[in-house]
């Protein structure tokens, strides 16, 4: 029962902090919810159990989900010590933690070898990859565009057009976000979805 408890606390400060964090008073997300203002207050300060029926709406209305206002705040170790991955040219390093509930796979890459890749290594997956190039510079192939990004630069691009990124000119790391299919095509370049 008290961990219920801890867990309703957690959902009602999550409620509160994310209407302050807009901006909000309790009649502009009430209005946005349907629900009273008194209703909103009383959900927020405990007087009044939460319904899911009121969940929904106001999750909703703050543009988050339920299952995000639910999640338990138990973290494990909120540290996360990354094993290096090293393949012939590359070594990856896994910066989030596996089965992310948002979605997304952040990582790191070492690519030391300014390699010719062949046409038949470009990946298309459906998404969107955006990277960051911590240092060194990167050459990215986009179907047959070829684009050099230099350290600080950033890019992003669709992930329907064929691309590869590789090192220019030496060893280049670099710092990408991908959600679910872009983590299996370059996280998983065997997988069937890799390849165009």
């Amino acid at each position: 029962m008290t961990q219920e408890r801890a867990l309703d606390s957690l959902i009602r400060q999550r409620i509160r902090g994310l209407r302050l964090a807009r901006g909000w008073s309790l009649d502009a997300l009430a209005a946005r919810c349907f629900l009273s203002p008194s209703t909103l207050s009383r959900i927020e300060t405990g007087h009044r159990r939460i319904a899911l029926d009121q969940l929904v709406p106001i999750a909703r209305a703050l543009g988050t989900t339920i299952d995000e206002l639910v999640e338990s705040a138990q973290d494990e170790d909120v540290v996360i010590r990354p094993e290096p991955d090293h393949t012939p040219g590359r070594t990856t390093w896994l910066l989030s933690r596996e089965g992310a509930v948002h979605g997304v796979t952040v990582v790191k890459m070492r690519i030391t070898a300014d390699q010719q890749v062949p046409d038949g290594d470009a990946r298309v997956h459906p998404g969107r990859d955006w990277f960051t190039v911590l240092s060194g510079t990167a050459h990215l192939q986009l179907g047959d565009r070829s684009i050099v990004v230099e350290a600080g630069d950033a890019a992003e691009f669709s992930t329907m057009v064929p691309h590869v990124i590789s090192a220019h000119d030496g060893p280049v790391e670099i710092l990408s976000i991908f959600n679910h299919d872009g983590e299996r095509a370059h996280m998983h370049p065997g997988s069937d979805a890799a390849r165009p």
